[in-house]
């Protein structure tokens, strides 16, 4: 009984982790913004920015 509670336990911490990689990765991405062409998109670090129907796309490369 008790290494099954431990193995809950840990089973939930990794879930835990791996959802707060997660969102921790995907929460850096700046809004996207309105523009005509690519040149009106912003650059930022490790990202390629691009126009694409009318809103600012950011591709990692």
């Amino acid at each position: 009984m008790v290494k099954t509670l431990k193995f809950v336990y840990i089973l939930i911490l990794f879930i835990c982790i791996f959802l707060v990689m997660i969102v921790c990765d995907s929460a850096y991405l700046p809004l996207s913004r309105s523009c005509i062409t690519d040149k009106d998109c912003s650059r930022v670090k490790n990202y390629n920015a691009r126009c694409r129907k009318g809103y600012c796309q950011y591709l990692q490369y």
